[in-house]
């Protein structure tokens, strides 16, 4: 193979995220022409309903898989979080890249942080797993619907639409804008979504060359982690219908997780956490889901989810 084709969204972050793997791609074969295939998904398109009501994040994988199907692409570049824990029959996960910042941003013209934010201020994020946490911290604060692209998101909070929003510090300082942020949201106290922060390349199953061209940019700490989070969020049945947080490191030959289910309507937050051996991560998030549900999250989900 002489050239690689990679699917991506037209958006800004994902435009960055697909030149960063491409430009992996090059230093890892010299020789290899990489090359982008934009395209715009119905996640993209569809901007005045919550990702939860319009079919949740999976929409922005559908177009992509289906140009890899057409062989219009060789694979596609995501964010991990917005993955679903198991592809369509078909696809494989060739590689996750290492980890860049997974905590979520607070960010604002005005106040420093969540606590310095007036009453009843305005905060957008669509999130429910952020708007979970955002009750049960500051339960008098107005969340308000916020879609949209990083940029599209900055330039509401600039028009005063709100007086705060969050978003997660990866997108944040891969496009540019580290200085908008004004508090990191740090875990284990507030806790991002499922693999936050990681790149994951997508491509066939049986497409034998491209999966051995993307494993060189494969990261094994960071696949270590972002396994023990998605099992977590896979017994849990967890998808952005629920509000669902997680987050894994690792200590010298230990796995460290902790895990979050909580409610949007009224901040209600169910918390566990669990160490573990690193060789075993999805053990290890199958049991802090177990946890989670053993202290209640059950309630918190959906029925046919919990």
């Amino acid at each position: 193979m002489t050239t690689l084709r990679i699917a991506t969204r037209k958006s800004p972050l994902a435009l960055w995220q697909s030149e960063h793997v491409a430009a992996a791609l090059r230093t890892a074969h010299p020789g290899l022409q990489v090359e982008l295939v934009p395209m715009s998904t119905r996640g993209d398109e569809v901007l005045d309903r919550s990702l939860a009501a319009i079919g949740g994040k999976g929409l922005f994988l559908k177009e992509l898989e289906l140009a890899m199907q057409r062989g219009d692409a060789d694979c596609a570049v995501h964010s991990l979080k917005d993955v679903p824990m198991d592809l369509e029959p078909g696809f494989a996960l060739a590689a996750i890249l290492e980890r860049g910042d997974a905590a979520d941003a607070f960010v604002s013209n005005r106040f420093a942080d969540i606590d310095a934010l007036p009453q009843g201020a305005r905060v957008g994020t669509s999130s429910l797993r952020r708007q979970a946490q955002l009750r049960a911290r500051r339960p008098d604060l107005r969340l308000l619907d916020l879609r949209g692209n990083v940029n599209t998101r900055l330039a509401k909070l600039d028009a005063d639409d709100y007086d705060a929003i969050v978003l997660a510090c990866a997108g944040l300082q891969r496009l540019g804008f580290e200085a908008r942020i004004r508090a990191r949201l740090d875990p284990p106290r507030w806790l991002p979504a499922p693999a936050q922060g990681a790149i994951a390349i997508e491509c066939r199953d049986g497409d034998a060359a491209t999966l051995a061209l993307c494993a060189a940019l494969d990261h094994a700490a960071t696949g270590t982690c972002a396994r023990a989070e998605r099992a977590m969020n896979r017994a849990l049945h967890g998808s952005c219908h629920v509000p669902v947080a997680a987050h894994a490191r690792l200590d010298g030959g230990q796995l460290l997780l902790d895990g979050l289910v909580g409610s949007a309507d009224d901040g209600t937050l169910v918390r566990a956490h669990a160490d573990g051996r690193s060789g075993a991560p999805e053990a290890l998030g199958e049991q802090v889901a177990q946890s989670l549900l053993r202290a209640g999250a059950g309630a918190l989900l959906p029925h046919d989810a919990a």
